[in-house]
């Protein structure tokens, strides 16, 4: 049968599971888990990096004397848990399947026990001085404050990939551009051709790695994305002015609308691949 509902918080990566509630928050933002799937990843969080068997979620689930297709009901929670997470079966960063043995959950996890009754916590509170209660008090509000701030909606991951892999596309075709119809105007004034130049060579392999990696869904792209930003906004700013060199042909108000775009443009990249990369 089903244990007794403790009174814990389990925390990993962006996420929290409070286990009173049934809830599951990321960026401190509820999001919308059934029960079952929410059971499935308390037994996970309960023992990381353990095996936990198919047969005590049943027990755990549905109890000993339920009769159901209890292997279905297990397939679907995971399947949800992992949609939600944002994890895959082939590469997991969360639930990792064991074939013929169960699940594994593999990220940290942190667990707080928040049961402590009204006595306990006023006495903890009064054994503490007030400075520096003050202090934990606004450490803590900022802290939820920033967490607020930063929290980003729960989208479907295609949806945003496909837009990232637009945006490398778009810059791929630009690139092109530049080097066919604007360096042929530009031998004479060596300053700009070069830097057209030098700086197409290093972006045109960095935009083909992020279309890639998009395309094929590495779950790497997080990490390296931020590694790479700097670079990223570097080159992104750079071509942004790329317009202006056209502006003979496309009037001055059409290229500093574009050059507008472009300005905004990595830092929309950068907000895509958290909403589907987020680093854990």
């Amino acid at each position: 049968m089903p244990e007794e509902i403790g009174d814990r918080t389990f925390r990993f990566g962006v996420f929290e599971a409070h286990q009173a509630a049934a809830e599951l928050r990321k960026h401190g933002v509820r999001v919308k888990l059934h029960s079952q799937p929410f059971q499935v990843l308390l037994m996970l969080l309960e023992r990381p990096a353990a095996i936990v068997t198919r047969e005590e979620m049943r027990q755990r689930l549905w109890g000993s004397e339920t009769f159901v297709d209890f292997d279905h009901g297990v397939n679907t929670a995971i399947n949800k848990l992992r949609d939600l997470l944002g994890d895959t079966a082939g590469n997991p960063r969360f639930v990792e399947t064991l074939p013929k043995r169960g699940y594994r959950f593999l990220a940290p996890v942190q667990a707080q026990n928040s049961s402590a009754t009204s006595a306990e916590t006023g006495a903890d509170t009064a054994s503490i001085a007030p400075a520096e209660l003050l202090a934990n008090f606004g450490a803590a509000s900022i802290e939820q404050t920033a967490v607020e701030a930063h929290a980003l909606p729960h989208v479907n991951r295609t949806l945003v990939r496909t837009l990232f892999v637009l945006a490398q596309a778009m810059y791929l075709c630009i690139y092109v551009l530049a080097l066919w119809k604007v360096t042929a105007g530009l031998v004479g004034n060596w300053g700009v051709f070069i830097a057209i130049i030098v700086s197409a060579v290093v972006a045109i392999p960095l935009r083909l790695y992020l279309l890639t990696a998009a395309a094929f869904d590495f779950r790497g792209l997080g990490e390296n994305f931020r590694k790479i930003w700097a670079a990223v906004l570097f080159f992104d700013l750079l071509w942004a002015l790329s317009p202006f060199l056209l502006v003979n042909g496309i009037g001055f108000g059409l290229a500093f609308g574009a050059c507008a775009a472009l300005l905004y443009l990595p830092f929309s990249q950068r907000t895509l691949v958290r909403m589907a990369y987020e680093r854990q």
